[in-house]
């Protein structure tokens, strides 16, 4: 649908206002719903956990080596190429201790069917030689040996019998001797020589609060938005914005939760970005439609919004077409580590370029945006001034 405005031929997006409407309305409500059902899939920097960087000597298969972890029983463990096609990062959500229980469990079980693991605690503080204490049911002392605990992993260890059970303290603590225990599995499994590059834990707690810092980040990024939106054009104009902005970032989380996607710190950058990409667009649409308002002499409010969203169609195109084609190229080519950012920036790009015309601007029409509203206000008396 078009229509004639000075000679050039002026699409009528508002035409389609009221099935645009509907359609945002649907894709909320299934992005409102996954997140209620599903819940965001959060990565390991928001629930906490290990993180290794390896370097092997031949070619990683990283297929085989996320088999590996399975099998070694780390919680939902994650390998993909850091850098090169031999350095791997290994990600798990929790210690690599739950590794090193799994294994502990497995060699006390060859050895040892009828001993348990009663608890694995801090060594105490006035041992200050040791780091960590196993505590044993079914076992003497004299069955702690190196097949148990090995020497080469654990270092030292001493064994005493207490109430009944025997307590173990070993030099190093189980995630530091799971973690070298896991590079000589990676090694006799892979065939390939296996060097530990780093190594570090990010704790519940320290998760718990980039998550809560993240969202109250985005919740900071919209008032402020919406206070400079009010300032430089009009209160309806902001109202538009931040509604556009709230349903980008909506349906890109509700993307991540409906598909399970990792929703890590990279994911929430991108999120971020989002806003800013939506807003520059929804900007550079609302200054257009306010110097349309005081040039046009004829015309309401749809044959303004539509004239300006036609005036800006090209650039709006190009913009997004090319960002997008950049997007899907680090998508395809960047490696799993920031697949989650690119994922999120294509959603938003293709969300926000809809929301700044079919949100911003449909809102404006359901406020009865008119000339007026852009006018600035007559200062009391300039009517007096101008009598001669």
């Amino acid at each position: 649908m078009s229509s004639e405005q000075t000679g050039k031929k002026v699409i009528n997006f508002m035409g389609a206002r009221i099935p645009a409407t509907a359609l945002s309305v649907i894709l909320l409500v299934v992005a409102i719903a996954a997140l209620a059902v599903n819940g965001l899939k959060f990565g390991l920097d928001f629930t906490g956990g290990a993180q290794v960087e390896v370097q092997f000597s031949e070619p990683a298969d990283i297929p085989q080596i996320r088999g590996i972890l399975n099998d070694e029983g780390l919680v939902n463990p994650v390998a993909v190429l850091f850098g090169s096609d031999t350095e791997v990062l290994i990600r798990t959500q929790g210690a690599m201790s739950d590794g090193g229980e799994q294994a502990l469990n497995r060699r006390l079980a060859e050895l040892y069917p009828a001993a348990q693991v009663v608890s694995v605690d801090r060594a105490p503080r006035d041992r200050g030689n040791y780091s960590q204490a196993f505590t044993f049911s079914g076992l003497n002392e004299s069955d702690v040996t190196n097949d148990l605990l090995p020497e080469i992993y654990f270092g030292a260890s001493d064994a005493r019998t207490e109430a009944g059970q025997v307590v173990v303290l070993t030099e190093n603590s189980l995630d530091t001797a799971y973690t070298s225990e896991l590079l000589d599995v990676l090694e006799s499994k892979t065939g390939s020589e296996v060097e530990l590059r780093r190594s570090e834990y990010v704790g519940p707690q320290i998760g718990a609060e980039l998550r809560d810092e993240g969202g109250l980040g985005m919740l900071v990024a919209l008032a402020v938005v919406m206070l400079y939106v009010a300032a430089r054009f009009q209160f309806k104009f902001s109202v538009g914005a931040v509604l556009a902005l709230v349903h980008d970032v909506i349906i890109v989380l509700g993307f991540f939760a409906l598909f399970q996607v990792d929703f890590d710190l990279t994911v929430l950058a991108a999120v971020l970005a989002v806003i800013g990409y939506s807003l520059n667009d929804t900007i550079v649409v609302f200054d257009r439609i306010r110097e349309n308002f005081r040039r046009m002499r004829k015309g309401g409010p749809t044959e303004v919004i539509n004239t300006s969203l036609t005036e800006t169609l090209e650039r709006t195109f190009i913009t997004s077409l090319t960002t997008l084609l950049v997007l899907v190229m680090l998508f395809v080519f960047g490696g799993e580590l920031i697949s989650g950012f690119a994922l999120a920036l294509i959603v938003g790009v293709v969300v926000g370029t809809y929301s700044s015309i079919y949100v911003s601007c449909n809102t404006l029409m359901w406020m009865h945006i008119v000339k007026e509203d852009l006018m600035p206000p007559v200062k009391e008396g300039s009517e007096i001034d101008e009598m001669p």
